[in-house]
């Protein structure tokens, strides 16, 4: 299995919509409220963040395993004083559960660190999605806190787990 980050072309769109429009997961790719998403209404979301700063708006990469798109990884809230950015990945269901993620977070975290000089990422999973959280750790990130019954998923409160990795201690991992 071959996984990299790779730009988004005009053949990723269904792939890409099809994580966005899920509503089993999305409490675990986003805080806002579930609901609906109609292809169009991607499809605008997609014009626009094509525009401006790609810095101030987030870097987005696609996830290619084996030459096909199975999700996306992206690095977003970059604070350029402090040098740390937000890290986020999102997967098809049948790419989750083989090391995927953990191999997309680990490159997306070495470009943060080698092309955008950052000293911290830092991200944050919802406390049930341990297959996230595995991944993360694996990259090298540490729990650093959590924010208890912070989101409302699927009928009930949970934490929100937030984690972080330093620079300085994922070069002295490598």
């Amino acid at each position: 299995m071959s996984v990299r980050l790779r730009p988004r072309t005009a053949n990723d769109g269904e792939v890409l919509f099809r994580i966005a429009a899920e509503l089993e997961t999305w409490e675990e790719r986003t805080a806002g409220t579930p609901a609906p998403l109609t292809r169009e209404e991607f499809d605008a979301r997609l014009s626009r963040s094509a525009e401006g700063d790609p810095v101030e708006k987030g870097l987005t990469f696609v996830v290619d395993e084996d030459g096909a798109a199975v999700g996306s990884a992206v690095l977003f809230g970059f604070d350029r004083l402090a040098r740390h950015a937000e890290a986020g990945v999102s997967l098809l269901p049948e790419a989750r559960g083989r090391g995927i993620g953990t191999t997309a977070v680990t490159q997306l975290v070495e470009f943060g660190f080698t092309r955008c000089n950052l000293r911290r990422v830092h991200l944050q999973a919802i406390a049930s999605n341990t297959g996230a959280i595995r991944a993360y750790e694996k990259a090298g990130f540490v729990v650093e806190g959590r924010l208890r019954q912070h989101a409302w998923v699927r009928g009930a409160y949970e934490d929100v787990v937030l984690m972080g990795l330093l620079r300085s201690d994922h070069t002295a991992g490598a």
